[in-house]
């Protein structure tokens, strides 16, 4: 298991709202949740670009932070699905105002990621 050699500074808010939703696939992992996507294999497939050791991880972190929760039932073969706690309830108006802010600056992010990869 991975160990840091630095603490992480979890003391303000920022830094703990960060922790959970940054990252390259957290928010879009969550979103597919949102949408309705709760099981593995369709979240793989929603997520095609993206290591399937990745999604794990992300959705391993995302279950221990109490973000979302992982259901197994009993059945043959054995279903898992994935839910929000309350707690990742809670973060879901905090996504739509992300996406509100990325479509709304989609242009000037895009023309500045341009002009930096030109330089």
């Amino acid at each position: 298991m991975y160990e840091r050699k630095i603490p992480e500074m979890l003391d303000c808010g920022l830094s703990v709202a960060v922790k959970v939703v940054g990252g390259k696939w957290k928010a879009w992992i969550m979103d597919c949740i949102r949408r309705g996507i709760k099981r593995p294999s369709a979240l793989q497939r929603e997520l095609a670009e993206v290591n399937p050791r990745i999604v794990s991880m992300q959705l391993k972190e995302l279950e221990d932070l109490g973000i979302i929760r992982k259901e197994i039932y009993a059945e043959i073969p054995a279903r898992v699905e994935y839910s929000f706690t309350p707690t990742g309830e809670s973060l879901l108006p905090v996504l739509d105002v992300l996406e509100k802010w990325g479509t709304d600056n989609r242009e000037e992010v895009l023309k500045n990621t341009l002009e930096l990869s030109e330089n």
